[in-house]
């Protein structure tokens, strides 16, 4: 049993009995009836302890009635108490407290409450099985034999976060952040004990999760803590004089600042699209659903690997697609096939603040929800790669082409499928834009794509040259000229 500061602010933050009742279980927290055997205690431990550590409340049902320790057939509380010790091994740091309650039955009685902390450096087993259990959403899953020899590979990459950063201490600290950190756990705890007691702050010095998510300058110390955006136009990257980037901001401030201004940047950047509704009416869609290139952004500055110094993360955007690139390979419990249904975060405290934060969320619904929202509007799925091995890759493709093609069935009898099928996406848009206002002008495909008369001018006259669209004007210097699909 730990009673340091480790554990000790987590608790004081839980210990009001309606949130312990009324909080929802999930990947940090459950609740267990005092019934519940030793064994199964050490079973939730162990599994908190694997992942990214959780806090245990027993003397409180599944409904959330409060039960405590005195009803019949109750477990030894003191028993509980040393569970990590007896049952465990290693023993992984539960810092235990007693909350008084008054029970359901109007009795005087107690509630249990263990904080569990993630294991950093070995696998927690379970002593009388040997069994390794991982936390998993609400669950408390058993883990088969490769999966537990990925886990122990995985354990060496956990410890980057929690190294000391000499050097770094409280006074590199942005205040602003911290200040949101602590509205957000509703506590008025010094800056140093919040700190602390999330092993952010250790012997003066901040670890480099403490660093990542707190420090004013986070690159003094860790220069690969960066994210780039780069907006591209084409659909690929030009070098030298034809180099054809248009935007490229960098971001290097603690995470939720790199989360929260890189999204501003990249929101500004996107493109909204029309498209035919059932009822016959053109409505505006965004180039990409935002939930997608979001949770994206974050799962990136969550899951990467930042003990590889030699890169960073980056969003670069095509005119077809957007690409977050984000350095280190998937960890081993997950894979490319099965990360729609597996959650496993490589940085567990980093993972856990921008939970509390409200950045990210705690199951595994993020990826799947990129998948839904794609489909839903009508895009490619999302594609997941990892190229050169040591990177993982979201590719996010925009299919200006499936979105306008959606109309066919009113565009097919003006325009074959043949011909809109080999069509530049600059001309389909064009093309979408007579179709839908009767005309299109120069000015208004720029309006659209957000690209300039000297690029898309000559997108216009080709489609008249293919006969699929009429210049109507006096002369080429006709303030009122427009392109139509009718003469």
């Amino acid at each position: 049993m730990a009673d340091g500061s480790a554990g000790k602010m987590a608790v004081e933050l839980s210990d009001d009995i309606q949130a312990l009742s009324s909080m929802p279980e999930g990947q940090y927290f459950d609740r267990k009836s005092a019934r519940i055997k030793i064994k199964d205690v050490a079973r939730h431990i162990t599994a908190f302890a694997n992942a990214a550590g959780g806090e245990l409340a027993i003397g409180v049902e599944d409904d959330g009635e409060i039960t405590g320790f005195r009803k019949q057939g109750s477990q030894d509380i003191n028993e509980m108490e040393r569970c990590n010790i007896m049952e465990c091994e290693p023993a992984p740091s539960v810092a235990v407290r007693r909350v008084d309650v008054l029970n359901s039955s109007g009795e005087q009685d107690s509630v249990l409450v263990l904080n569990v902390e993630p294991s950093t450096s070995s696998v927690v087993r379970r002593k009388c099985d040997d069994a390794v259990f991982l936390r998993v959403g609400d669950k408390s899953q058993i883990l088969g034999h490769q999966q537990i020899l990925a886990l122990e590979y995985d354990k060496n990459q956990r410890r980057f976060e929690d190294e000391i950063v000499r050097g770094a201490t409280i006074h590199d600290i942005d205040h602003n952040v911290l200040d949101e950190y602590k509205e957000k756990l509703k506590t008025s705890a010094s800056d140093e004990q919040v700190l602390r007691s999330r092993r952010f702050l250790v012997d003066g010095n901040l670890t480099n999760a403490g660093v990542l998510l707190f420090a004013e300058n986070p690159t003094v110390f860790l220069p690969q803590a960066r994210l780039r955006v780069l907006r591209f136009q084409g659909n690929r990257m030009e070098t030298g004089q034809r180099l054809n980037i248009v935007k490229d901001q960098p971001f290097d401030k603690p995470i939720p600042k790199i989360i929260a201004e890189s999204a501003v940047l990249i929101r500004s950047l996107l493109r909204e699209f029309q498209y035919l509704g059932e009822d016959g009416r053109f409505e505006t869609i965004p180039e990409y659903p935002e939930f997608a290139w979001f949770e994206g952004i974050v799962n990136a500055v969550i899951h990467r690997d930042y003990a590889y110094s030699g890169d960073y993360i980056r969003v670069s955007m095509y005119d077809d697609r957007l690409e977050i690139l984000s350095p280190g390979k998937l960890p081993n419990i997950v894979t490319l096939d099965n990360m729609r249904t597996t959650r496993y975060a490589r940085n567990p405290r980093i993972a856990r603040t921008l939970v509390e934060f409200g950045w990210a969320r705690e199951l595994n619904e993020g990826v799947q929800r990129i998948y839904t929202d794609m489909q839903r509007m009508f895009l490619n799925e999302p594609i997941y790669s990892e190229p050169d091995g040591a990177k993982v890759q979201l590719t996010l493709e925009n299919s200006i082409t499936s979105r306008v093609l959606r109309n066919q069935d009113s565009l097919e009898s003006r325009i074959s499928k043949e011909i809109l099928s080999s069509l530049t996406d600059y001309e389909i848009a064009a093309v979408q834009l007579a179709f839908a206002h009767g005309r299109v002008t120069v000015r208004e495909l720029c309006a659209r794509l957000d690209r300039t008369p000297k690029t898309l001018r000559p997108v216009l006259r080709g489609l008249v040259e293919k006969g699929i669209l009429y210049w109507h004007g006096s002369s080429p210097r006709d303030p009122s000229q427009y392109y139509s699909l009718d003469r």
